[in-house]
């Protein structure tokens, strides 16, 4: 089988190796594409018969356009970039990568909420600049710096993911509030209090976005919905961005409603120089990260890899449009 990785970068910077993928056939490497050209990823694709995308497009002009075609495996968990539809018209099966950065995503998420409590980074750059040397204090600190114990963190979405950040904040002292439309045993017998949409909102002294992006979700971090929570509430996203109108948002943190904005997500990435979010006061933006540790990676391959294999033994594994 011809085999064509279509953007290899993010998935592999070059910490781990392709050669299990390499055993199972003709394998060609791209490290990047144009996320906008489907003529350049169509000439990528000709005469390969299986796809490895991670954010590279497969609209349905390039499934039109690449006939050889017979799987298209996806290194994420999100598969929005795959036409999955064209796809299933064409008998194209479609997988991904279904549970791979639970640990990593709730480590960040905690991180970023720590962030917001005690400015760490912030911190560090005033010793750096001679600040602390020069200060007529023993200490000092330029925020309120905020103890979690006996606070709630709410999760707006707890999954597989939900659950981790969950044990995290538990480990905290914090209790942790939920909403999601399955309430997990698993999330129970954490002592997670599954609550309505409404109440999530009212009681979160951290709010934290952790659920996949559905139709009900977009656009769910609104004026409306940002004025039914405390002020001064700390909201965590690095899930996606689309579940928050950004203006709305930088509002809010403009005039103190939200106390502090800890986002690994934006609605369209890479970021925009117009974004609202970058001019906001209290707002920490990393470039969608979170997932990107060695060992998330090194599941991500392994998954790839799997798919890969169990197609060939015509038994598809993680199909997600068939």
């Amino acid at each position: 089988m011809k085999i064509v990785v279509l953007d290899g970068y993010t998935e592999n910077p070059g910490d781990l190796s392709w050669a299990p993928l390499e055993a199972l056939g003709d394998v060609t490497i791209y490290d990047r594409v144009a996320l906008d050209d489907e003529d350049e990823v169509i000439r990528r694709l000709d005469g390969a018969e299986i796809a490895v995308v991670n954010k590279a497009p497969v609209t349905r002009r390039v499934l039109e356009n690449c006939p050889n075609l017979k799987l298209i495996t996806v290194t994420a968990t999100g598969y929005n970039v795959v036409d999955i539809a064209c796809a299933k018209e064409k008998g194209i099966p479609v997988c991904n990568v279904p549970n791979y950065g639970g640990y990593s995503v709730s480590q960040f998420a905690i991180a970023l909420m720590l962030e917001a409590c005690l400015h760490i980074g912030h911190h560090d750059r005033t010793v750096h600049e001679g600040r602390w040397q020069n200060s007529q204090d023993w200490c000092y600190w330029d925020y309120p710096l905020i103890e979690l114990a006996g606070k709630t963190y709410g999760l707006l979405g707890c999954g597989r993911i939900g659950i981790h950040t969950a044990e995290a904040a538990k480990g905290l002292g914090m209790h942790v509030i939920a909403y999601n439309r399955s309430q997990s045993q698993a999330a129970k017998d954490l002592g997670v209090e599954f609550v309505e949409l409404d109440e999530l909102f009212a009681r979160s002294d951290v709010l934290g976005l952790q659920m996949p992006l559905m139709p009900f979700n977009t656009g769910i971090i609104n004026k409306e919905n940002i004025a039914k929570m405390k002020d001064g509430v700390i909201i965590i996203n690095n899930s996606r961005g689309q579940m928050v109108v950004e203006q709305d948002l930088a509002d809010a943190l403009n005039s103190g409603k939200v106390a502090f904005a800890g986002l690994d997500v934006v609605a369209t990435e890479p970021i925009r120089a117009d974004n609202p979010l970058l001019k906001a006061k209290n707002c920490i933006i990393t470039p969608h990260m979170s997932w990107g540790s060695r060992d998330s990676r090194q599941r991500i391959m392994d998954c790839t890899v799997g798919n890969v294999r169990a197609f060939l033994n015509g038994k598809p594994e993680n199909v997600v449009n068939l």
